[in-house]
Order: structure tokens, then sequence, then C-alpha cells
């Protein structure tokens, strides 16, 4: 599923966020981030932009959290 065209603004700008904070996380660029949430999995377009309007609510560490473990568990080197 492609929903990189369909995106409002603030799942956009959520997107961001979420690639910003985990690659602050891991010390690590975003364009890594963003290959790892596109590239090596689905997570992007399968969780972060399908869930947002639940995950938009959290926290950031909460939100951090989450995708970092969902990460580990697709197999995504950390």
């Amino acid at each position: 599923m492609d929903t990189k065209s369909s995106l409002t603004p603030e799942q956009s700008f959520f997107a961001v966020f979420c690639i910003e904070s985990i690659s602050d996380e891991l010390q690590t660029t975003g364009d890594k981030v963003y290959k790892m949430l596109t590239e090596e999995s689905d997570i992007l377009d399968n969780y972060i932009i399908p869930h947002y309007d639940a995950l938009h609510t959290q926290g950031k560490g909460y939100i951090i959290n989450e995708l970092i473990e969902l990460m580990k568990e697709k197999g995504i080197q950390i």
C-alpha cells in the first residue's frame, strides 16, 4: 500500500517527526532511518501512517519505544 501520495499535511509532519526522533535516539541519520522504515520494512506505510490517529496522541518516548520495538520485531538491525 503506497500511502505517500495521499498523506495529509499532519501525517507527513508526523512521519518526519517519527523519523527524526528515531534517528536522534539511535544516533544515526534520518536517511538511514527512512530506509529502515520503507526499504527494510513496511513500517511507514503499514503502521505509522495507518495508525496516525492513535500514535500522534502518545508521548514522544512512547512513540520512539514502540517504533524501535517494531523495527526489532521486523528484523531490522538497530
